[in-house]
């Protein structure tokens, strides 16, 4: 498989071919937002759009990332991903370079127990978790 980054002149035209991914992975994702507004943070470029891909360039999965710029790290914080056996040493060292390239210096995500589990493989290690309160 290879990652790579969509560049923002493409989303739009690429977005018909990612967006059952992305739908899949809210299934998880309690409502954080819906697929539009997905759509409208990759088109607006506020998020990154990265597509996993075979030889024939026939796309297998679709993940956004949000850079958030900290104190003390650029962070590329993964904000969706969809697709199946698309995470492995290979791809996910691809994904570094990509987050890299763009100046991170930490990848984070929020994640359930499973893929934590699966992360963890890569070095990944629970920060902190999250929790809300509506108000």
């Amino acid at each position: 498989m290879k990652i790579q980054h969509v560049p923002l002149q493409y989303a739009a035209q690429t977005w018909p071919l990612v967006e059952s991914y992305l739908q899949a992975s809210l299934e998880h994702a309690r409502g954080e937002y819906t697929i539009s507004q997905i759509k409208m943070s990759l088109l607006t470029g506020q998020w990154l759009l990265i597509v996993a891909t075979d030889d024939k360039q026939k796309i297998h999965g679709a993940m956004t990332v949000e850079f958030q710029n900290r104190a003390n790290h650029r962070v590329a914080f993964v904000t969706n991903t969809g697709g199946k056996f698309i995470i492995d040493e290979d791809t996910f060292k691809q994904l570094e370079n990509i987050c890299r390239a763009n100046g991170a210096t930490s990848v984070e995500c929020a994640a359930r127990d499973s893929v934590a589990k699966l992360l963890s493989r890569f070095g990944f290690k629970d920060k902190y978790r999250i929790l809300e309160v509506l108000l």
